[in-house]
């Protein structure tokens, strides 16, 4: 629980300073930081399970999401005695695996969190993340786009969730019932992106190069990679829209969903009438995929 004195909150018996809680972060959504605070208590018990065990990378805004920025993968200085650190090839990452330590990265304007595709310790992927991202910064057919990849890992024997990126993209997510390696899960990206293409060249790309993509869709199976990162589940984006990156329903794909629709305002009634929608599909296995992929 948390309760609340002047410049303070007192958070499962750890006390966490507030600076300036009337700041503006979101202008557009009228958010400061004291009620971004209050958003994350509602998000901790979603966003939390994504993020502990892993190495984490924020993004911060001092002065809110039309300022400047910055990425911060060491553990900001002074550091609280309550806040876990993960050491990874001489970066201090914060462990983000309790209530406190992400209020305390709240009140720094850690307004992103990006956790490792990895857990700490292992080399292996935790789950499996295939990123649809695409060219333009509006994309009409952005749902379609995951609507068809869906299709395509379903008749592989795969089942995703979608999931908003929280800024233009949408997230395939796949739970792992056995451990794979990074390869053999890019083999299979690889695979599926080619299909795609083939099946679909007016709609999907491979190439990574944005400049070489026109207006296509870029199915990204390459940044599911050890020391790569993409936007946890139910992490807030610093957008106008203070979106949150959300795993959808397919009856919501099929509905063409808007991304900006799913924001730090509404996502607690979401959570309470949905609950976690990755947590509810069961983990998945891919060694018949791997069985027929050529050198996976």
């Amino acid at each position: 629980m948390a309760t609340a004195t002047k410049g303070s909150i007192t958070v499962e018996g750890h006390e966490i300073t507030v600076t300036n809680p009337h700041k503006m972060l979101w202008s557009e959504r009228g958010i400061t930081k004291l009620v971004y605070l209050e958003k994350l208590i509602g998000l901790a018990p979603y966003l939390l399970p994504y993020c502990r065990d892993r190495h984490l990378t924020t993004i911060r805004y001092p002065n809110g999401v039309h300022g400047k920025s910055f990425y911060q993968k060491n553990c900001p200085e002074p550091t609280p005695e309550f806040v876990r650190t993960a050491p990874l090839d001489g970066i201090q990452y914060v462990h983000l695996d309790s209530l406190p330590t992400l209020l305390w990265l709240g009140n720094l304007a850690c307004l992103e969190f990006h956790a490792s595709f990895h857990r700490i310790g292992s080399m292996l992927p935790a789950e499996w993340l295939i990123d649809v991202d695409p060219t333009l910064e509006r994309e009409p057919r952005l749902m379609k786009a995951a609507l068809l990849i869906g299709e395509a890992l379903d008749r592989m024997g795969i089942r995703a969730v979608p999931k908003t990126s929280g800024a233009t993209g949408i997230q395939l997510y796949i739970p792992l019932a056995k451990p794979y390696t990074f390869e053999q899960l890019r083999s299979i990206g690889h695979f599926l992106g080619q299909y795609l293409v083939q099946q679909y060249p007016k709609l999907f790309t491979i190439e990574r190069l944005k400049k070489n993509r026109g207006d296509l869709i870029y199915v990204d199976y390459l940044q599911h990679w050890y020391g790569k990162t993409l936007s946890s589940p139910y992490t807030p984006r610093a957008r106008e829209a203070a979106s949150v990156s959300a795993p959808l329903e397919w009856s919501e794909v099929e509905g063409n969903a808007d991304p900006r629709d799913f924001h730090l305002l509404n996502m607690e009634e979401r959570l309470r009438a949905k609950g976690d929608l990755i947590a509810r599909t069961p983990p998945q296995t891919l060694d018949r995929v791997l069985s027929f992929i050529p050198n996976s």
